[in-house]
């Protein structure tokens, strides 16, 4: 199971490897800072971590991957990555980024400690320019009315993403997990 996860995953980030090799993190980070709803979250967060571009599909099984930065007041500490995997009802693929902002020194410490993971029942803000909707992405935030949505920490973090392209249904259940590397 361990050994087609890999390969499932692994052909995931291959599908959206062109498009990966577009994106920029700062450029990612201009996206976020875009939205009201987000920007004011780089005033306030310890640090955060930026995904450009987060490969995702999945067929009762699903998996995504993404490679991204780690920020602390605003220089580059660390490289990461992102695996989630996921079962259900899904069907599709699709791209986004994400980002992960961390409130405090303690919520920083635990993202940065080497392996994290969010737990199956978490979720993300999804965002757009000049609209929003929640979706799940296996992600850790929450918090959001039905007329605005807004984000808020939640055990130190937040979490907000932007689809890039492509179609996804699901209904399914997933954790994402993290691994760091300081540089």
């Amino acid at each position: 199971m361990k050994k087609l996860f890999s390969v499932f995953v692994l052909s995931i980030a291959t599908l959206f490897s062109v498009q990966a090799a577009a994106d920029d993190v700062s450029n990612t980070i201009q996206d976020f800072r875009s939205s009201p709803d987000v920007n004011a979250f780089f005033g306030d967060a310890y640090g955060y971590a930026v995904f450009p571009t987060v490969g995702k599909g999945g067929f009762g099984i699903g998996g995504a991957y993404g490679e991204g930065v780690v920020f602390k007041s605003g220089k580059r500490m660390g490289e990461t990555n992102l695996v989630q995997l996921s079962f259900g009802f899904q069907a599709g693929g699709q791209a986004y980024s994400q980002i992960v902002f961390l409130q405090d020194k303690r919520a920083y410490d635990k993202f940065t400690s080497g392996n994290f993971e969010f737990s199956a029942q978490a979720s993300a803000v999804a965002i757009t320019v000049g609209a929003s909707a929640k979706a799940s992405t296996g992600g850790n935030t929450a918090g959001t009315d039905e007329k605005h949505q807004t984000g808020h920490y939640v055990n130190g973090m937040a979490v907000f993403t932007y689809a890039k392209g492509g179609l996804m249904y699901e209904a399914a259940l997933g954790g994402q997990k993290f691994n760091y590397t300081p540089y």
